[in-house]
């Protein structure tokens, strides 16, 4: 399994402590990320590669996505990208960020009819993936990727979230 290095940052007290976010996460992003060295060849550093979680709201995902993405609202994950990647090559030391707003996640995970956890876990996956490259812009990427997505759930025990659904674009 590779080896990482998750750095959890708790901007919200609403969220649950960091210590739980901390082991939901090793569980999670460990998953994901023996998946897509297994199943996809994706290499990995030799050493600890660094990731960082950010657990936050709904007004500060909304300034992050109107400064990175031109787009002034709020939205469920955001990832950056330490270094531009494309899948299968080997990523710098730095993964990279992950953000997550808390209240478009329970607004999405009451929409959805799915517990909390369960919406969290789908999208700590999501924005994972998108740390190596991964995608859903055109249509076949977005396929590639919620593929992926939902093989990694489907590790984790969790069920297909995009069933009966058009490929995201």
């Amino acid at each position: 399994m590779p080896d990482l290095d998750i750095q959890i940052s708790v901007e919200d007290e609403r969220w649950p402590d960091e210590e739980t976010l901390a082991a939901m996460a090793e569980r999670v992003v460990g998953a994901a990320a023996a998946f897509i060295a297994r199943e996809e060849n994706q290499p990995f550093p030799p050493h600890a590669a660094e990731l960082s979680l950010v657990f936050t709201d709904d007004a500060a995902i909304r300034e992050i996505n109107a400064e990175w993405r031109g787009q002034d609202k709020p939205t469920n994950v955001l990832s950056f990208p330490a270094f531009p990647i494309t899948p299968g090559k080997m990523p710098g030391p730095m993964l990279g960020d992950i953000v997550i707003a808390r209240e478009t996640l329970e607004r999405e995970a009451a929409d959805l009819d799915k517990p909390f956890d369960e919406h969290l876990t789908h999208l700590m996956v999501h924005g994972f993936l998108h740390l190596f490259g991964y995608d859903h812009i055109e249509i076949d990427e977005a396929e590639k990727m919620e593929g992926l997505e939902t093989r990694i759930l489907a590790r984790l025990g969790l069920s297909d979230p995009y069933a009966g659904q058009d490929p995201l674009v």
